[in-house]
Order: C-alpha cells, then sequence, then structure tokens
C-alpha cells in the first residue's frame, strides 16, 4: 500500500511537470500572438500605421473567431471544453477527458487569446492539465479514485504555473475540482503544484499581475466598507455570470451557423475596440493600471467596467475558447478601484489605501464566479505577500460568496452543469445518484400476468414464485397496474376462481423507465408501498421490476464508496 501510495506521489509531480511546461508554452505563444497580431498595449503604442491599426484591430479578431468556430467543429458538442467539464468528469466519477476534445479546446482558446477575444487563459489551462491527467490514468489502467487524483493533479500545475502560486493550486484542485480533501489527495496534488511553481519561475520570467508596494493599515472603518464591497461585487458577479449565460441564449437563436458566431463576435468586438482598445485581450495591462489612484479616471473606470463586462459576455457567449477568471479579475479590479475612488471623492482626502479596495473588488467578483473563495484570497497573498492585504480581501469575501451562493449558485460552472443536466446544488452524493441509472437494476424476477388470467390460475402462479404481488400487462406487452396476493384471494372469495383479472381493482404504482436516475427512483419511493417499481419503455411495455432494497443498495455503495475515496482508501 505504501508503495502504491508513494508511486501516486511520484506521479503526481511527473504529471505537475508536464502539465506546467504545456501551461507555461501556452502562456509564451499567446503573448507572442499579441505582440505579432497587434493586440497588447505595447505592440499598439509601437506601432505607427493608424489605418492599417484600425483595419488589424477589426479584422484580427473576426479571423481568429473563424479559426476557432472550424476548430469546434472537430469537437463532438462542437463547443470548447473547460472547467465545468473538469467538475462533471470528477463529481460523477465517469473520470475521462477525451484527449481529441481536450486538445481542439485549448488550441481554440490559444487562437482566441492570441487573436484578441475577451477571454481568459486560465480556464483552458485548468481543462489542459486536468486532460493530461487523465489520459495518463487511462494508460495506465487507473480505477476511478486515482483517475480523479491525477486530474486533480494537472489542474494544480497548471494553476500554479500560471499564477505562480503553488497553495492555490493545491486549493483550487480540492476546493472547485474534487470538493474534498482526502489526505490520500494531497500529497500527489501538492507535489504536481509544486514542480509546476519551479517550472514557472523558470520559464516564465514575467511580472505578477499587480505590483503592490509598502502599503499602509486601513483604518478600521475601512474593513466595513471592504465588506460593503463584498456585497455589492457579489451582484457584479451575478451581473457577469447572467450576461454570459444570456448571451450564449441568444447566439443559439440566432440565424447563423454555430462555427460562424464567434467570428461575428469578434468584428464587433473590433469594432468597439476601436474606440476602446482596453477589452480586446485577457486585459492584464488594465487590471496593473487600475491598482493605480489616478491611472484611470471615475468615468473612464466605469465605461471600461461595462465594456468589458459586456465584450467578455459577447466572446464567450457567441463560442469562442477561453475561460472566465482572467476577465473576471479584471472586472473585479475595476469595480473596486471605482469604489476606492468614490470613497475618496466622499472623504475628499487622497486614498493611500486605493490598492486595498481594488484588490476587495477582484476577489468580491472572481470569488463568486469560480467558487473559490479560499483560492482567491490565496492569490491575492501569493502574490503580494502581504498578510494585512489579504486580510482586507477576506472581509469582501466574507460576504461576496455566500450572497452570490444563494442568489445565483456556487458558481458559473456549476450553473452551466445544471443547464446540461447535472445538479450540484446537493453535493456529490446527489450527482452520482443523478447520473447512475436504474437499467443497472433491472429485474426480471417478477411475476407478470395477462390482464385475462382467471383469478385461480394467477394466484397459483403467485403462489409458486413465492412473491405477494404481481403485474399486469394487456395482449400488447402495455403495463396495466399491479395487484397484491392478498387482493386476489379477496377478490376470489366475491367471484370464484374462474373471474377474470381484470376484474380487480389495480394499484396505479409509479413507473421507472431503464433511463431512469436512481436519484428520481428514490423520490420515487417516498409515498411507495410495495415490493417493486414496475420498468416500461418507451412504449409503455413492461421490461421488469426494480426493488426498493436494490435502490437502497445503489444508494448505500455510493456512499460507502465517496466515504472510502475522501477518506484515503478508495
Amino acid at each position: 500500500m505504501m508503495v502504491r501510495f508513494l508511486g501516486l506521489v511520484v506521479l503526481g509531480a511527473v504529471i505537475g511537470g508536464v502539465a506546467a511546461l504545456l501551461a507555461a508554452g501556452f502562456v509564451i505563444a499567446v503573448l507572442a500572438l499579441n505582440e505579432w497580431l497587434l493586440i497588447s498595449p505595447r505592440s499598439r503604442m509601437m506601432f505607427d500605421h493608424g489605418t492599417l491599426l484600425a483595419l488589424a484591430t477589426v479584422a484580427v479578431p473576426t479571423i481568429g473567431g473563424l479559426a476557432a468556430g472550424l476548430l469546434h467543429r472537430g469537437i463532438p458538442e462542437r463547443r470548447p471544453h473547460g472547467p465545468a467539464d473538469v467538475i462533471a468528469a470528477v463529481q460523477t466519477r465517469r473520470g475521462r477527458l477525451p484527449a481529441r476534445a481536450g486538445s481542439l479546446s485549448a488550441l481554440s482558446a490559444l487562437v482566441s487569446l492570441g487573436s484578441g477575444a475577451s477571454v481568459g487563459q486560465y480556464g483552458p489551462l485548468v481543462h489542459l492539465g486536468a486532460t493530461l491527467g487523465s489520459q495518463v490514468a487511462r494508460r495506465l489502467h487507473f480505477g476511478r479514485s486515482e483517475d480523479n487524483i491525477t486530474i486533480a493533479c494537472g489542474v494544480a500545475a497548471a494553476i500554479a504555473t500560471a499564477f505562480n502560486a503553488p497553495l492555490a493550486g493545491i486549493v483550487f484542485a480540492h476546493e472547485v475540482v474534487l470538493r474534498h480533501y482526502a489526505l490520500r489527495a494531497f500529497a500527489p496534488i501538492a507535489a504536481a503544484a509544486i514542480v509546476g511553481h519551479v517550472i514557472a519561475i523558470v520559464a516564465l520570467d514575467r511580472g505578477a499581475l499587480f505590483h503592490v508596494t509598502n502599503t499602509v493599515l486601513p483604518r478600521p472603518w475601512e474593513f466595513a466598507l471592504f465588506v460593503v464591497i463584498g456585497g455589492l461585487g457579489a451582484l457584479v458577479a451575478g451581473a457577469y455570470t447572467r450576461a454570459i449565460l444570456g448571451v450564449a441564449r441568444q447566439a443559439a437563436r440566432l440565424p447563423v451557423l454555430p462555427w460562424l458566431r464567434p467570428a461575428l463576435a469578434g468584428a464587433l468586438l473590433g469594432l468597439v475596440a476601436l474606440w476602446v482598445p482596453d477589452i480586446l485581450g485577457m486585459g492584464q495591462e488594465t487590471l496593473r493600471f487600475a491598482t493605480i489612484d489616478g491611472a484611470y479616471g471615475t468615468r473612464e473606470l466605469l465605461l471600461v467596467l461595462l465594456l468589458k463586462l459586456a465584450a467578455t459576455a459577447l466572446c464567450i457567449g457567441m463560442g469562442f475558447g477561453g475561460g472566465v477568471f482572467s476577465p473576471a479579475l479584471v472586472i473585479g479590479t475595476l469595480f473596486g478601484a471605482l469604489c476606492g475612488q468614490v470613497v475618496g471623492a466622499v472623504v475628499g482626502t487622497p486614498m493611500d489605501t486605493f490598492v486595498f479596495y481594488a484588490v476587495c473588488g477582484m476577489v468580491a467578483v472572481t470569488a463568486p464566479v469560480i467558487g473559490a473563495p479560499l483560492t482567491s484570497l490565496l492569490i491575492v497573498f501569493e502574490l503580494t505577500g502581504s498578510y494585512t492585504l489579504t486580510t482586507a480581501a477576506l472581509a469582501s469575501v466574507t460576504l461576496a460568496s455566500p450572497i452570490a451562493a444563494q442568489l445565483f449558485g456556487r458558481s458559473l460552472f456549476d450553473i452551466q452543469l445544471r443547464e446540461r443536466g447535472l445538479d450540484l446544488s446537493a453535493g456529490r452524493s446527489q450527482a452520482l445518484l443523478q447520473e447512475a441509472r436504474a437499467h443497472a437494476h433491472l429485474s426480471r424476477d417478477c411475476v407478470i400476468l395477462a390482464s385475462r388470467m382467471a383469478l385461480g390460475e394467477a394466484i397459483h402462479v403467485l403462489t409458486r414464485a413465492r412473491h405477494g404481488e404481481a403485474h399486469l400487462q394487456d395482449a400488447r406487452g402495455g403495463y396495466r397496474g399491479s395487484v397484491t396476493l392478498a387482493a386476489l384471494e379477496a377478490t376470489r372469495e366475491r367471484e370464484g376462481n374462474q373471474a377474470s383479472v381484470e376484474t380487480i381493482d389495480l394499484e396505479v404504482r409509479p413507473v421507472v423507465r431503464p433511463t431512469t436516475s436512481i436519484l428520481e427512483a428514490m423520490d420515487l419511493l417516498r409515498d411507495f408501498t410495495g415490493e417493486a417499481i414496475p420498468a416500461v419503455d418507451a412504449n409503455g411495455h413492461l421490461v421488469g421490476v426494480v426493488y426498493e432494497a436494490s435502490i437502497a443498495r445503489a444508494y448505500l455503495q455510493q456512499s460507502d464508496e465517496l466515504r472510502q475515496e475522501e477518506h484515503g482508501h478508495g
């Protein structure tokens, strides 16, 4: 057992190393494309041909959208995969992420980010690392528990590399993907994150998302404002989430081929970017400037905030490949900076704590969007090294995450999964029962009677089979109802042996289909009395029964497997 565990730790480190190299290469490629294609502020500032720059501003996102749409045609779902697919694979214990869809999704994200779409890089990196972990587990013929751990290793390494924040990578893998803190999973995930951190130091020689110099201590009353920013930030996060989902719904109704929608979004993005170029790309420069007091005016902050939110909803909703994490960081920082300027105008004094407002807004919006308050706090701490700044961020998250969860849901990923039929709001065990189907527990060990059978013969058949109830079907095999042995005996006393079974008052029971989930079957048992629930096909034909004991065993088995996994024995 110890050798197997140590092997898993070593494997986690190897997966972390490969995932980190892929993540580093992805980031470097995106930055290079942004320079070559005149997306980054630096390249735009150094390019002195105004007409060509304007043409590129519109043409590059349009062509990038067309390329991304064509790539999506190779994915069965005709959409890029992301963190929601990773969560679904782990939470339903399927643990399988297809290599083709993962590769095409990563390439689509690279094209989208490189061509200036207002999307994020962290979501694609999470899915890329998770796909790597899944493929390793598949090649080694691992079980579901090890499969989930290797997926989490790839996720942790990707986050640790992209943010240069190993603790955040570890917690993100547990908090968002696994949703438990099993000791058996911790060591491999930690090894993957540490290796990712080391590779990030060597391969990604770039500045942090934002710089924080010596900060003064906030005044006591400002912590109350940080809490208020958290509450308001939850509303901004909700608006951001609803905008993305709303655009996606409207896009599905457009009379435009799905693979052409990203190109349409790219053209609209480019036209608006002629006026406000800050909405192009991931917006890291915008984020950095938003943490500096005076870099933006109040109207500028509000304008860029609204346009960035709209641009991200447009790009993601219309089908560009990319994540929601990076834009949420930018939108949240702009929102916090806006709050800081409003407070400064009311107080009437220079805001030497301006960066606190920007960072509090950042975590207040980001944490509800990705459903990871602890990860958001650790990112702040690992990027700034400031305990005081992290404490202020904690004040905002304290209110932001609960409010957003009550109003909108745990995260954008969970809402996406719910719209696809996987509801995780009631916990992982419920999700697993929702995925399990009744056909696995279907039994033919039951008594089926023809509706025209005589009562005496029916009682004889039922007695010989040692069952207390029977299920009736008509001449075409359709389910008519159920009857107990006691009801048959009582009717025979009144009507005689030769009376037909169809003269009896039948019980109309709830029925299941082979595709019915175990969760739905359990719900039917609430008001059910009897041995088994009849199972019928799409035509209403009786195909067997599902016993109450089988449903109970399925529930206990799922609970036992989860308990073993989450306590380190899975």
